[in-house]
């Protein structure tokens, strides 16, 4: 495996880092190359650290319950926090989402499964909760 295959996509870094800076901010490619590192090797610290507690307990599938565990065992509460409040967040839409379309199927309204743009929509909001959390650590 190359090192080019385990890094983010540099476009997507590049895009993330856009929409923080004014719009009128240039970024060189060494800047991007270096938050790619950086944000590769994060999500791989905490994954690693998640995937160990799921060995441990016999599981096979990190959730996002072991992400918030491995952010407050690393000692990231700032992060944890955040991501804490998001699964709670998530939970919520998902169990009115859940609701909503046993109402509409009982009527025989069906709803269409999730599309992909929903996903897209929830990681959006994943990472603008995380950069608001983030963000207060910071001042």
């Amino acid at each position: 495996m190359t090192d080019e295959d385990r890094l983010l996509p540099i476009a997507n870094v590049g895009r993330l880092m856009k929409q923080i800076l004014p719009s009128n901010a240039k970024i060189s490619k060494e800047a991007k190359q270096t938050v790619q590192e950086c944000a590769t090797e994060f999500i791989s610290f905490v994954t690693c650290e998640a995937s160990d507690k799921c060995h441990r307990e016999n599981r096979k599938t990190v959730n996002g319950d072991d992400i918030w565990w491995a952010l407050s065992t690393l000692g990231l509460d700032n992060y944890a926090d955040a991501v804490g409040r998001h699964l709670h967040k998530y939970r919520e839409a998902e169990r009115e989402r859940t609701e909503h379309n046993k109402g509409s199927n009982d009527s025989g309204n069906e709803k269409e499964p999730n599309t992909r743009s929903d996903v897209q929509n929830q990681s959006t909001k994943f990472i603008r909760v995380v950069e608001k959390g983030s963000s207060s650590s910071a001042r």
